[in-house]
């Protein structure tokens, strides 16, 4: 299949669904140190929160209609395309589903919401915007760090990944029976991991680990704030530093770190 895209496909955003967008705010302002800035509509049912200079992504509280449907909190990805449509077409012809038609935000883009075969869901858009992305400096606190797959299968999502958006397989770690965690590359570098789900997660998910100065101090505040910790603090290749928490309203996500 051809490409639709001819260099790799950018993560350009990330953004959080919860039973209450303030509330959230209030617990992610504790332990990254986030700042809030209005939506460029003015809206206060979307917060955008900012590291330092960086923004880092965008909240807002789950509309009934999905409520009712059954979506949970949690955090999604956004990846900046050329044509919607024709991405929209590729996904759907190479085994994936079309969750939500394409559509406007005005002043931001058009986007629509896919899932890949297995049903791990991802958000793609056309910005409104020309102008470039900012380029984040590496390691910098409260910004997203690492972005990981618990796939189905992990080789046959990497394979279905790199085919849909010119990614690129930049090394792997043998976990034995747990199988291979694939490292990929969307440029030059490598942005994050894709590995067979543990058999206990009910569905495939995408989850995002965000950067901190030092991982225990960052456990800590999670706690003080009312969060819970999933997976205490552990050491990876590279070597880092990992945990694996959820908010009060239940997202989970992951913090990384240097240094524990």
């Amino acid at each position: 299949m051809r490409h639709l895209h001819r260099s790799p496909t950018p993560f350009i955003w990330y953004e959080l669904m919860t039973s209450d967008h303030e509330a959230a705010f209030a617990f992610y302002s504790q332990v990254f140190g986030w700042s809030v800035s209005k939506s460029p509509l003015g809206s206060h049912e979307y917060l955008i929160a900012n590291a330092g200079p960086y923004a880092v992504g965008g909240m807002m509280t789950i509309p009934e209609e999905a409520g009712d449907g059954g979506m949970q909190p949690c955090w999604s990805s956004y990846l900046g395309v050329d044509d919607v449509e024709a991405t929209c077409a590729q996904v759907a012809d190479a085994g994936g589903k079309v969750l939500c038609a394409p559509a406007d935000i005005p002043a931001v883009g058009r986007f629509a919401v896919l899932a890949d075969p297995d049903g791990a869901m991802f958000i793609v858009m056309k910005p409104t915007s020309t102008e470039p992305l900012p380029t984040i400096p590496e390691n910098t606190p409260g910004v997203v760090g690492w972005r990981e797959l618990h796939a189905a299968n992990g080789d046959r999502a990497l394979a279905w990944y790199t085919e849909q958006f010119a990614w690129t397989q930049a090394g792997g770690v043998d976990m034995g029976p747990l199988g291979t965690y694939h490292l990929f590359a969307a440029g030059r570098e490598a942005v994050g991991g894709m590995m067979t789900k543990m058999p206990e997660a009910p569905a495939p998910f995408w989850t995002f680990y965000f950067n901190v100065d030092g991982l225990d101090a960052a456990v800590a505040r999670v706690r003080t704030a009312g969060g819970k910790v999933q997976v205490e603090a552990h050491e990876v290749p590279g070597p880092m530093w990992i945990a694996y928490v959820a908010d009060p309203q239940g997202a989970v996500f992951g913090m990384v770190a240097q240094r524990r």
